[in-house]
């Protein structure tokens, strides 16, 4: 049956909201096709605003793979803000997609993709609105398939209740499997319904259907044991992985926002996984083994991004960029490809310990010298080998010094607080840190006009990581030693003047906890939260962590847990955790083991460049670690050609017989 948009209805309600045009989809390279031309529909759901939304690199990717595939559908839809969300209901106008104004209940499959817990409210609102309903054992074979995905789809088990089935890891290959489990079942006239559905999806080994396990509880309130309830699923879920990310090279015509967005430049993949080892990074963890981009794909989806988007700005995305093994000749060949053009290059923080001014002038050639930034995570040494950030003071005021000798003026350091072992001391320490910095800064440069940025956040103990044991510190705690902080950057005005400090309260970061390592007890609290007003979380104006303590309250405390037992509570080497039978690839044996050596002070090295840990990742993916792609050189393409006069089009020619210089 043809699906109607519901624009009619909702364009006159736009006038009345803020930042309407977020609504009206159009964006260039965005895809619309025919729905009666498609067997499989796909809504990738992004629950947050637009402006956060449209540049995630994750949606991005699946918008277009889906979208190549001749009979199969993918628009978007993303969280809507609660002026339109009022307007919604009193007008009877569904969730809907930006690209054909389709009602999101019409499709499929609902995508999900949740780069923060804190979404998760939001994703209550957008199935609501679409008239799906929240629970998954009160949907019909009319209703679409829900399907969480991203980093906290690893512990999916707080929204076990509201999701149909998750998918762990990487997305490319795995959405076109379940598509063609979905185009089959249709294809065959739907049989068995929905179960048969979700049976189907369970069979494959990579789909977490919730509603196949049971769990069981202790009388003290831990887990018993999770177990399948039916043959069709495994003890464990396995994640996805793609391997050949030269074979993915996405997204290939990047979505161009109409509104002002969170990142405005085109983004590139370079790498994905990390083995440094820091032991509460959850995305290090979960994206292992390493796998690297070719120089040769790096510079192909650079300049085909760019032709297609109009972009000026190319963001070299990875966990640490820096460590890619031709990072240099990356950097240098499209600062050379780009000279003059106006094109500049971006790195995410970069580790202390793979800086170079070099790399760094690379990347400043094209565009303007703006500040450097890296992120020592922990205020003193004793604190950095605790979570394995192998990075002293000394290389962080000779790499800053460097830069400063150079021509840098400011630097950002990012540090947590709240860390496993942490004391007053290990904070205070960020302030000795920072003065030394604009110390050195000065001393190298001969100027006064040094500065250094310190941003902050609470440290939230993640799933698998060696810090899935770990006890969460309290807010008060944080916020104490953050009012510490701040008194003594201030101590020595001279210097403190020209320390900035930007810092989030510990408040957000305990609720995050309570949804990182929640279990399916936890579904309730958030439907809770929901119903009373809750949404948009991850925004410091909308949150309220009263109501989530009001809710954890009545809701946990009468099944014997608490807001605490989710969180300030350390966990023992016996217990069942809620996401042990879903498999990231990590030997639980071999996290317990970093965990001792954390609490230590034990380092650990990068095991791309040592003999192998056994972390278990390798062996269960059936690779080896991947240390470079090969040494294939960039593309052999002319630097572009930039206009002398202002106007003149800007090209790229080119020409295959020349060596890349």
């Amino acid at each position: 049956m043809p699906v109607e948009s519901v624009f009619p209805r909702l364009e006159p309600l736009l006038p009345r909201v803020s930042k309407p045009v977020q609504y009206v989809g159009g964006e260039l390279n965005a895809t619309a096709k025919d729905w009666d031309d498609t067997a499989v529909r796909w809504a990738l759901c992004y629950p947050d605003a637009y402006e956060v939304g449209l540049p995630n690199q994750g949606i991005m990717i699946l918008y277009e793979v889906l979208n190549e595939q001749p009979d199969v559908l993918a628009e978007r839809t993303y969280a809507v803000w609660d002026d339109l969300e009022q307007l919604m209901r009193e007008h009877g106008v569904p969730q809907f997609t930006v690209e054909s104004h389709r009602p999101v209940g019409a499709f499929d499959l609902l995508g999900v993709s949740f780069a923060t817990e804190l979404g998760y409210t939001n994703l209550l609102t957008a199935l609501d609105l679409a008239g799906i309903p929240l629970h998954s054992t009160d949907r019909t074979d009319e209703h679409p398939i829900v399907i969480g995905g991203g980093h906290a789809a690893f512990n999916p088990e707080p929204v076990a209740d509201f999701v149909d089935a998750a998918v762990l890891g990487d997305g490319e290959e795995a959405v076109l499997e379940i598509t063609g489990i979905v185009r089959d079942w249709k294809a065959q006239g739907r049989p068995g319904g929905r179960e048969e559905l979700l049976g189907r999806l369970a069979d494959t080994g990579g789909v977490y259907v919730p509603r196949c396990y049971d769990v069981d509880y202790l009388p003290d309130g831990r887990i018993e044991r999770v177990v399948p309830n039916t043959d069709r699923a495994p003890e464990r879920v396995s994640k996805a992985t793609t391997m050949d990310l030269d074979e993915w090279p996405y997204p290939k015509q990047p979505l161009v926002p109409l509104a002002e967005s969170v990142h405005e430049r085109m983004s590139v993949e370079i790498f994905r996984g990390c083995t440094r080892g820091c032991r509460f990074c959850q995305a290090g963890m979960i994206t292992r083994p390493v796998r690297e981009r070719s120089a040769a794909g790096i510079g192909d989806m650079v300049q085909r991004g760019l032709d297609a988007s109009g972009f000026t700005e190319v963001g070299l995305l990875s966990l640490s960029s820096a460590d890619h093994s031709e990072i240099g000749e990356v950097t240098k060949g499209l600062a050379d490809r780009y000279e003059g053009s106006g094109t500049s290059l971006s790195l995410p923080s970069t580790r202390v310990d793979a800086f170079n001014v070099d790399l760094a002038n690379e990347l400043a050639r094209n565009g303007r010298r703006s500040g450097l930034t890296f992120a020592p995570e922990g205020g003193s040494e004793r604190i950095r080998r605790v979570i394995n950030k192998m990075v002293s003071e000394e290389d962080l005021i000779s790499t800053v010094s460097t830069a400063f000798g150079a021509g840098w003026r400011q630097v950002k350091l990012y540090f947590m607080c709240g860390l496993p072992t942490e004391t007053d001391d290990d904070v205070l320490q960020i302030a000795h840190m920072s003065h030394g910095v604009i110390r050195a800064g000065r001393e190298v440069s001969g100027r006064k006009d040094i500065r250094a940025t310190i941003s902050i956040g609470a440290f939230v103990p993640k799933p698998h990581t060696p810090f899935q044991w770990a006890a969460q510190e309290h807010p008060a705690v944080i916020d104490e030693r953050l009012r510490k902080l701040r008194a003594e950057i201030n101590s020595d005005r001279r210097i403190g003047r020209n320390v900035g400090m930007r810092y989030h309260d510990g408040k957000p970061a305990l609720i995050e906890g309570l949804l990182s390592r929640g279990d399916r007890r936890v579904g309730r609290v958030i439907e809770r939260v929901w119903r009373e007003g809750g949404r948009f979380d991850g925004w410091g104006e909308h949150f309220s962590y009263d109501r989530w303590v009001e809710a954890c309250v009545a809701e946990l405390e009468p099944l014997g847990v608490s807001l605490e037992w989710f969180t300030t509570r350390e966990r023992d080497r016996t217990e069942v955790l809620p996401w042990d039978h879903l498999d990231s690839g990590l030997d639980k044996e071999w996290l317990w083991e970093d965990w001792v050596d954390a609490l230590d002070g034990r380092e650990q090295d990068d095991c791309r460049w040592v003999p192998c840990f056994d972390c278990g990742v390798c062996p269960s993916m059936g690779t080896d670690i991947q240390v470079g792609p090969g040494g294939r050189p960039l593309l052999p393409v002319d630097p572009v050609a930039h206009p002398d006069t202002p106007g003149q089009e800007v090209t790229a020619v080119s020409a295959p017989t020349r060596p890349w210089p």
